[in-house]
């Protein structure tokens, strides 16, 4: 309004409303398509097909000037880097969780005859670059380029040259990646070479009259060494169980900050048919709080739209556009990340990553979206003249039903992924000293 338009919808969600109130001449609406919104401004482009029709015929409003549409279509995606900026300040000021994954490049697990370990990458190892690339950590939010989990599932080769450190000493071997069967008509699934990020496993609850409850193990301790060897994944205890069965293990722990041993005697459980002690883990694991300035913050989600979008684009690349996420999954993402400890924090630096996407997205000069607008307005600025009206409609009610057809076809699969069986459940477990040998290690110890 302040640059001469007139504004005729304010709406959150595409589609039809479900509810609407007109305040000042500008209808407020909730539409039924759970996907972003818009504000209908006609003078702007036709948009019938995501807006409705005009209440203003084209004839009837005033011709405005290109720089006025320049500013306007501007402001949206400048007003989202500034919520992203304000976000930023306040992960700054208040801190944001950082798991060890997201600290580390050393191997924690292996699996067995996978293509890390028939390449022999081993426990140990310290990842420095996957394919020529430097990496910094195993996985996480920040820079994907920096990612190991990245870099192998961006790979375009049948052959992934890792280089990492073993005893001081600098190696590179080539691992052919290897995928998982794909769920259904789930997302394609991502080539992995199997290896975990080396962690400190911590312990999130115990089964009552379980090995481990009996042992005086609680939530919260962290297991440093099973019989000597250092324990560096949530995998490795589990692993140490199949092979030790009844003989008892001797666990170092530390617990708030003391150290102490302790033995732990395993038993046949019925419904795993496995050797377990009752521990259920932590699978945040350790995190320490950190505080990204935030340029840093606002630069790391910059790079990280620009780096998928490179990925989306290359014809050699796994990656493709029923890997991003829609509506459904990013809403799936804050209710997991609101479930995690310090939940309200990894929000905030979520937010952040959010609102600089939602704001580059919409500079794309593509019909429809803002930078659309602003690609018009310097053409009409450059011929002198607007814009044929029946070509822009034509241009802009099909571009509209195409970013409606591409938030339906992600959505899909963010609705596939929905874990329609419900959340997990502490499972029930039944031990008996039974000398029957176990089938397979489980996923609690």
């Amino acid at each position: 309004r302040w640059r001469g338009l007139v504004v005729e919808k304010f709406a959150i969600w595409f589609g039809k409303p479900l509810w609407s109130k007109t305040v000042n001449g500008v209808e407020y609406r909730l539409g039924t398509i759970p996907a972003g919104g818009y504000v209908a401004i006609p003078q702007m482009a036709p948009m019938e097909a995501v807006e409705g029709k005009s209440e203003h015929g084209s004839q009837e409003l005033p011709p405005i000037r290109p720089i006025d549409k320049i500013i306007v279509a501007f402001a949206g995606p400048l007003f989202s880097f500034l919520l992203a900026f304000a976000f930023a300040v306040l992960v700054w000021v208040i801190g944001r969780p950082m798991s060890e994954p997201e600290s580390t490049t050393i191997i924690g697990y292996v699996v067995p005859d996978g293509p890390a370990d028939r390449a022999h990458l081993k426990v140990g190892d310290e990842i420095l670059s996957v394919n020529g690339t430097p990496v910094k950590r195993f996985a996480g939010m920040g820079r994907a380029t920096e990612s190991i989990t990245w870099n192998i599932a961006r790979s375009e080769t049948p052959e992934i040259p890792i280089t990492f450190e073993r005893n001081g000493k600098t190696f590179t071997v080539q691992v052919s990646p290897a995928r998982r069967p794909q769920n259904g008509w789930g997302r394609k699934r991502l080539p992995q070479i199997g290896i975990l990020p080396a962690i400190t496993p911590k312990i999130a609850r115990i089964i009552p009259d379980s090995p481990a409850a009996k042992a005086g193990l609680r939530s919260g301790d962290l297991i440093l060494t099973a019989n000597g060897t250092s324990v560096r994944s949530l995998q490795a205890l589990p692993e140490m169980l199949k092979k030790t069965k009844q003989q008892p293990v001797a666990l170092t722990i530390r617990r708030k900050g003391h150290v102490f041993e302790t033995l732990v005697v395993p038993q046949f459980e019925q419904t795993t048919q496995s050797y377990k002690v009752g521990i259920l883990w932590d699978f945040d694991g350790v995190t320490q709080l950190v505080h990204p300035n935030p340029i840093t913050q606002l630069v790391v989600g910059v790079t990280t739209i620009w780096d998928t979008l490179v990925a989306v684009a290359s014809p050699k690349s796994d990656i493709k556009l029923e890997h991003l996420s829609g509506p459904v999954g990013i809403m799936r993402l804050y209710y997991m990340l609101f479930e995690a400890s310090d939940g309200w924090r990894r929000v905030l630096w979520f937010s952040v990553i959010l609102n600089v996407n939602l704001a580059l997205m919409n500079l794309l000069p593509i019909p429809v979206l803002d930078g659309g607008h602003i690609t018009l307005a310097i053409v009409e600025g450059i011929m002198r003249r607007p814009v044929n009206i029946r070509l822009l409609e034509i241009v802009q009610n099909g571009f509209a039903l195409l970013i409606i057809g591409f938030i339906l076809y992600v959505s899909f699969y963010d609705v596939i992924d929905l874990p329609w069986k419900g959340g997990p459940e502490i499972p029930e477990m039944k031990f008996t000293p039974s000398p029957n040998p176990p089938t397979s290690p489980g996923t609690t110890s």
